[in-house]
C-alpha cells in the first residue's frame, strides 16, 4: 500500500515546490519573453515526467500520459481566451493578473482531483455514463464547431448578481488584495469577483476536459498527473497568449474535431478498439494543422477579406 501512495505523495509535494518557485520568481507579469521561456520549461518538465512513466511503467502508460496531456494542454489553450476575455471585462490591472492566476491554477488543480476521482468511480459502478460523456464530448464538439468567436456576457449572470447582491465589494481595485476592511466592516475588492468567476468558468471546462482523458485511460494516477501538467504552465502561457491571441485562430476547429473523435471513440470503445497511438496520431495531426492553417491563413488578412 505504501509504495502505491508514494508516487502520489512525491508527484504532489513536487508540484507544491514548483508552485512556490512559480509565485517567488514571478510576483508581478510576465514580459513576452519570460512567458515563452518559462512555458517551455513547463513543458520540458512534462515531457521528462513522461520519460519518467515510460522507464517506470512502460510504453503504453507513456503513450496515455503524452495524449492524455496533449489533449489536455490544448484544451487549457482554449480556455485561456476565455481568460483574456474575463480580465478584459473586469478590467484587472495586468500587475494584480499573476495572482489570479496562480490561485485560479491552485484551485483548478484540486477541483480536478476531485471530478477525476468522481469520474473514474461513477464510470467504474455505472458503465452506461461512458455514452453519456461520449455524446456530451460530441455535442460540446459540433457547439464549438460553429462559434466563430469566443465571447463572454457577463451582465446578467446570476452568479455575479448573486455576489454582488450578498456581498459588498469595493468600487475600484485595492492593489492585489481580495479583501480589504475599511473601519468596522470587510470589502470585496474585483479581483476577488475575477477570482471567483475564474474558479468557475474552470469547473464548466472540466466538464469536457476529464471525459476527454477518461477516454484515453481509467488510470487515475496517469488521468491526474496528464491533467496537473497541463495546468502547471498555465500562468505564464496566458501571458503568451495575452500577446499573440489572434495567432491561431483556427485552433477552435482542431479542438472541436478532437471532442468529436474522443466522444466517438468513447462510444464505439464496447465494439471497435482505437489504439492509444492511433487516437494520438489524430490529435497531433489536428493541432498542426490548425496551427499551419493559422500562419498560412492569418486573421487579419481573412478580415480584410
Amino acid at each position: 500500500m505504501i509504495e502505491n501512495w508514494l508516487p502520489w505523495v512525491w508527484f504532489n509535494l513536487f508540484v507544491l515546490v514548483m508552485l512556490g518557485v512559480d509565485l517567488m520568481v514571478h510576483k508581478s507579469s510576465m514580459s513576452m519573453k519570460q512567458a515563452i521561456a518559462w512555458s517551455g520549461f513547463w513543458i520540458f518538465l512534462a515531457l521528462l515526467f513522461n520519460v519518467y512513466i515510460y522507464y517506470t511503467r512502460g510504453l503504453p502508460d507513456a503513450l496515455n500520459f503524452f495524449t492524455g496531456y496533449l489533449i489536455e494542454k490544448s484544451l487549457s489553450i482554449d480556455n485561456l481566451f476565455v481568460f483574456v476575455l474575463i480580465f478584459n471585462y473586469f478590467q484587472t490591472p495586468p500587475q494584480a493578473m499573476h495572482k489570479v492566476l496562480f490561485w485560479g491554477v491552485l484551485g483548478a488543480m484540486v477541483m480536478r482531483g476531485i471530478f477525476i476521482a468522481l469520474g473514474i468511480v461513477l464510470i467504474s459502478r455505472f458503465h452506461w455514463l461512458i455514452y453519456i460523456m461520449g455524446l456530451f464530448l460530441i455535442y460540446t464538439g459540433i457547439k464549438l464547431w460553429s462559434e466563430e468567436e469566443k465571447e463572454i456576457h457577463l451582465e446578467n449572470n446570476p452568479m455575479l448578481k448573486f455576489l454582488y447582491r450578498f456581498l459588498p465589494v469595493t468600487k475600484s481595485y485595492e492593489g492585489d488584495r481580495f479583501l480589504v476592511k475599511k473601519g468596522a466592516k470587510t470589502y470585496a475588492t474585483p479581483l476577488l469577483v475575477t477570482l471567483v468567476t475564474i474558479e468557475v468558468v474552470d469547473v464548466i471546462f472540466a466538464l469536457d476536459s476529464i471525459p476527454a482523458i477518461l477516454a484515453i485511460t481509467f488510470d487515475p494516477f496517469i488521468v491526474y498527473t496528464s491533467n496537473i501538467f497541463a495546468i502547471l504552465g498555465l500562468r505564464s502561457l496566458y501571458f503568451v497568449l495575452a500577446h499573440m491571441m489572434t495567432a491561431f485562430h483556427y485552433l477552435h476547429y482542431a479542438l472541436a474535431f478532437i471532442l468529436i473523435f474522443i466522444g466517438v471513440k468513447m462510444l464505439a470503445g464496447g465494439f471497435v478498439h482505437i489504439p492509444t497511438w492511433l487516437a494520438l496520431g489524430v490529435v497531433f495531426l489536428a493541432l498542426i494543422a490548425s496551427v499551419i492553417a493559422s500562419i498560412l491563413n492569418p486573421k487579419n488578412s481573412t478580415n480584410e477579406k
